[in-house]
């Protein structure tokens, strides 16, 4: 992948490991993505989505005291495209996000930014 795949995009990562977020951060922008957070709570999250709106976003299922949809319901609300990072099973989650798309922890980078380039072209990762 190119330093340019993913140029002039902004993407919100919302993921409480310090570790993973700061890992996918580092190849977002080595992408050439613009990155909003890491935020590793939900009202860092929609605090930020307040102010700002990303291209598409990462997102955490478990920020820390099990599976919660809180940002997945501001995210679709906004219109913002995002995958799920998730170490649980798919039936985790409810059935009004079944068609987003899932990635599961840990994942590869490629397949990462993969996902992330789909979703800022329009299409399904």
């Amino acid at each position: 992948m190119t330093d340019t795949l993913l140029a002039g995009r902004s993407v919100l990562v919302i993921e409480d490991n310090f570790f993973l977020a700061e890992d996918a951060r580092e190849t977002l922008e080595r992408a050439g993505a613009t990155v909003l957070g890491p935020v590793g709570n939900a009202q860092d999250a929609l605090s930020l989505l307040d102010r700002e709106t990303p291209d598409c976003a990462l997102l955490d299922v478990n920020l820390g005291a099990g599976p919660e949809f809180e940002c997945a319901l501001a995210l679709k609300a906004r219109n913002v495209p995002f995958v799920f990072l998730t170490g649980y099973d798919a039936n985790v989650i409810p059935p009004e996000f079944e068609a987003t798309p899932r990635l599961e922890k840990p994942t590869e980078s490629r397949r990462m930014l993969g996902a992330v380039a789909a979703l800022c072209k329009g299409e399904a990762a």
